[in-house]
């Protein structure tokens, strides 16, 4: 499963249509990095979503238009955002191109340091990249906080992650609209790890696991959990939206002011 694609777009076999982004910087640079992800973190994730019936193509930071086209983008049913280490060198005019269609309907799944990501920040409308950190490989525990929702489908009461970084509150995220995970670590921090999120018609969710150090996307459960995640933001969520026009009355009504509109009022004023 190469960098650029890895299936169709998903519209002609009724199977969800998912890219997964990647800076792909850290398995290129440090090859203990490249040892735990070959493939590299997208193509992890890519195979295991595949495995699972979905129609998936990556795309990658150092890409032209960063592998995010107008024509990917527009057959994309749900996006994967994975960055780190080079935030600043996301285009401006791609995070608007995913903003609009995020706000048309297409579902966005963050992970971990993508916390600090142009599109995330600008979805949030806050800076997201406020947290406590720390690399420590501890001890994580992510605990359901809503097991009524779809996301933790066939997970237990809690996903042990044996090594990880620590992220900590506060975390300057506004209120989720629906937290399914929070997490403990070792050195006793906790962190609104799983975080949803409506924004125009599109759904989000924000994820923590899965420092790059780590063979946290090798995790079952870790997989169950995105899985679930993509097909929770590919159902639609239902948005009406009207643009603004003047309109007539639904129901007759008299006029018992002396002014007949408030248009006649104002004109009648610079007389």
């Amino acid at each position: 499963m190469g960098a650029n694609e890895s299936g169709g777009n998903g519209k002609g076999n009724g199977a969800i249509s998912v890219t997964v982004w990647n800076e792909y910087l850290h398995e290129v640079k440090y090859p203990e990095i490249a040892a735990v992800y070959p493939k590299g973190i997208h193509g992890c994730i890519a195979d295991f979503l595949a495995a699972a019936g979905m129609d998936v193509r990556t795309a990658t930071l150092r890409e032209e238009s960063h592998g995010l086209t107008d024509a990917v983008l527009e057959a994309t049913d749900v996006l994967i955002w994975w960055g780190h280490m080079a935030h600043g060198e996301v285009s401006d005019a791609i995070v608007q191109k995913v903003f609009d269609r995020v706000q048309d309907g297409m579902g966005l799944i963050v992970l971990h340091s993508g916390h600090a990501s142009k599109i995330f920040q600008k979805l949030c409308g806050s800076n997201s990249g406020g947290l406590k950190w720390r690399e420590d490989g501890e001890k994580e525990i992510v605990w359901i906080i809503d097991r009524s929702h779809p996301i933790a489908e066939g997970i237990d009461d809690k996903i042990l992650i044996p090594h990880e970084e620590m992220y900590g509150e506060p975390f300057g995220i506004p209120a989720p609209d629906e937290l399914v995970f929070a997490s403990w670590f070792e050195g006793g921090e906790i962190f609104r790890s799983g975080c949803c999120f409506k924004r125009g018609k599109g759904r989000i969710f924000y994820f923590r696991p899965g420092h790059e150090a780590f063979p946290v996307y090798h995790m079952p459960e870790i997989q169950r959990v995105i899985i679930n995640a993509v097909r929770w933001a590919k159902a639609p969520y239902v948005a009406r939206f009207i643009d603004g026009h003047t309109v007539t009355p639904v129901v007759e009504f008299s006029h018992t002011a002396e002014f007949h509109s408030i248009g006649e009022l104002h004109r009648s004023s610079k007389t």
